[in-house]
């Protein structure tokens, strides 16, 4: 059905939509988002975790490192970068381990997330953004697992990502 875009921002384009369900249409506000990529790090029994005040919901969050997709980008190409600006990592690839919507509801976005493999410290470090202040940390994954159960981490690709090393190891 045909879309009117209604806001274009930054990060995000906001279109109206009429959907057709049973013969019948419906008025949605829908988000549309590039998407984003999360990279799972492991390395001893510890995970990557980037500590960053979010102002969306006005909270210091602990997540994987992440960011956002530029349209067209290669995803994993953007984790690569992410993993350097946020962590001064680099990793000899990154394996596609998840694919999810962060709320498919009324926003498109896609977050990749990968598996780094063959980690070491960058040779060459990326500027981070100037808009981020961020602190990266290795926490034991037990202890990333118990942070979870404790509602302690609340970003879902987080979430994933601890989960997915949780049943990798078993």
């Amino acid at each position: 059905m045909k879309e009117k875009k209604i806001y274009e921002g930054i990060i995000f384009d906001l279109v109206h939509k009429e959907v057709l369900i049973n013969e019948k249409k419906y008025p949605r506000d829908i988000i549309r988002h590039p998407g984003g990529v999360g990279v799972l790090c492991l390395k001893d029994e510890h995970i990557l975790l980037v500590k960053q005040y979010r102002p969306a919901v006005d909270e210091v969050t602990l997540e994987i490192p992440a960011g956002k997709l530029e349209y067209g980008e290669d995803p994993m190409e953007c984790g690569k970068r992410e993993l350097n600006e946020e962590a001064r990592i680099e990793a000899d690839s990154l394996e596609l381990i998840e694919e999810i919507y962060s709320t498919p509801g009324f926003c498109d976005e896609k977050i990749y997330i990968y598996k780094a493999c063959g980690i070491r410290k960058a040779l060459h470090e990326l500027a981070q953004d100037e808009d981020e202040d961020l602190d990266s940390l290795w926490l034991p994954l037990e202890e990333a697992y118990r942070k979870v159960i404790e509602r302690k981490i609340k970003d879902a690709k987080t979430i994933v990502a601890i989960l997915y090393a949780i049943a990798e190891r078993k």
